[in-house]
């Protein structure tokens, strides 16, 4: 089993910055890619940056240059540094991991359960 764990949301005014955090736990051998999603209501959940194993990132063009991705000291975690936010970037941010359980085992994809950012004034 594989836990996918995500924190930081919270409410903040347009023009403001948050950071989120995502950490991975449990029966994983590698992790090819982290990477955050943004769900907003009546939308389709769309992916926000993306960071591989080989530390190639990949943004959304809506939050190129406001937001950042990069991994944690800590084994298996990833951020996301959110600035300038816009109540367009309003949303269920959501992390998800790409990894292998063991050496032969398949690819497999783990997705936690979100936290909500929201930008209002």
């Amino acid at each position: 089993q594989v836990q996918v764990v995500e924190s930081g949301g919270a409410l903040v005014q347009p023009g403001g910055s948050l950071r989120l955090s995502c950490a991975a736990s449990g029966t994983i051998f590698s992790i090819i890619s982290m990477g955050w999603y943004r769900q907003a209501p009546g939308k389709k959940r769309e992916l926000v940056a993306r960071r591989t194993h080989t530390d190639h990132s990949d943004y959304a063009e809506s939050v190129k240059g406001r937001f950042t991705i990069f991994r944690g000291d800590v084994k298996n975690t990833v951020y996301l540094q959110m600035n300038s936010l816009k109540p367009e970037d309003t949303g269920l941010y959501i992390c998800s991991i790409t990894f292998k359980e063991s050496i032969p085992s398949a690819f497999d994809v783990a997705w936690g359960q979100g936290t909500q950012v929201t930008v209002s004034s």
